[in-house]
């Protein structure tokens, strides 16, 4: 196959999304198929709307040697009309990768209502979805009208090292203060402040956070943050690491006890499964797919509050042979999971049925 991926910026960024993309083109390349990346500039949200009134936009997303155009739905604003002009001259199947909506992430309700218009007329003018999770296909399936689609849960095992039982016990049962890692990029969707609010209530000789992500994704957010951990008086207990590649991440997945990222959504949240695979409980948000990963009490909780968070670190800051049960627990969870092998040949098989049969 000859396929067309549009995606906003570049490939490599750190995210789950870039992740997963770039484990499928990385799948598909080694199968022999051959994947052009066109990449449209990260700009405002009003500024990717004019995207569909760009005749050079057009002229390459209708180039006639494309067996399919693959999109991530990131780009529903530079393609929600564009994809219906194209629809009217077929040339090759479109199909959507949908991480998760726009509008399913907490704002104010107006702002979500425009978005929620765009996406939908978004979602109607693609052939085929590939989804994370159940959820993200349930969130679409009730704005769009039905589509061909494959469910295609993203991996977490990128990392050739993990600790084993003995080491995910022994390391439960340290003493000392709970090592807590939060890791995703430092926007209010990740919820960093909430856990903020929430250690602020417990004693300080109990934990320590390491937070681990993009610091300039939106800067105005970070400076609140930073300002939050002086006026909480957090500074000793909280280390701001920036991003970090997979070996230092893996490192530091390693030297944790706990994952905390309480998202108010994620379409699944591969970074809670990536920290199971070294034995790591996560406590995530309630909103999203992390509900289709986190069997409550068992490998992880799910909590919005910050009296709930507070609440779930200082069971298990207490009760260490609970986190070192909960540690192993993890990991089964995550050798239970689908590999991304498996994850993109599914996906593959998906696109090859569809450039068969539209």
């Amino acid at each position: 196959m000859f396929i067309g991926l549009v995606i906003y910026g570049r490939l490599d960024t750190l995210s789950g999304g870039y992740l997963y993309d770039r484990q499928l083109v990385t799948h598909l390349r080694q199968q022999g198929d051959r994947v052009e990346i066109i990449s449209l500039p990260w700009q405002s949200y009003g500024r990717h709307l004019g995207h569909n009134l760009s005749p050079l936009l057009r002229h390459r997303l209708q180039a006639p040697y494309f067996d399919l155009l693959l999109q991530d739905e990131l780009n529903h604003p530079s393609l929600c009309w564009l994809n219906q002009w194209l629809r009217q001259r077929p040339i090759c199947p479109i199909v959507s990768i949908v991480h998760h909506l726009r509008s399913s992430e907490q704002r104010p309700a107006w702002q979500n209502w425009l978005y929620r218009q765009v996406e939908q007329h978004y979602l109607r003018t693609v052939d085929g979805f590939v989804f994370n999770s159940q959820s993200t296909r349930q969130v679409v399936e009730a704005l769009a009208p039905p589509r061909p689609c494959v469910v295609a849960y993203p991996a977490g095992d990128r990392f050739a090292s993990l600790p084993d039982a003995a080491q995910i016990v022994a390391r439960a049962q340290e003493p000392g203060p709970l090592r807590l890692l939060f890791v995703g990029n430092l926007i209010p969707r990740k919820g960093l402040h909430r856990l903020l609010t929430a250690l602020a209530r417990l004693p300080q000789t109990d934990w320590r956070l390491t937070v681990v992500g993009n610091t300039a994704v939106d800067p105005a957010y970070t400076r609140a943050i930073q300002r939050q951990i002086a006026r909480l008086r957090l500074t000793p207990n909280v280390t701001l690491r920036g991003p970090l590649l997979s070996q230092p991440l893996a490192e530091a997945f390693a030297n944790s006890h706990l994952l905390v990222v309480p998202s108010s959504y994620e379409g699944f949240g591969i970074v809670y499964l990536e920290g199971m695979a070294f034995g790591l409980p996560a406590i995530a948000g309630t909103g999203g797919g992390a509900q289709e990963i986190i069997r409550e009490g068992v490998n992880g909780f799910l909590a919005d509050a910050p009296a709930q968070l507070a609440q779930h670190i200082h069971t298990l800051q207490q009760q260490r042979q609970r986190l070192a049960t909960m540690g192993l627990a993890a990991q089964q969870r995550y050798r239970a999971h689908p590999t991304w092998g498996q994850t993109a040949a599914q996906i593959r098989t998906f696109l090859q049925q569809i450039g068969n049969h539209t």
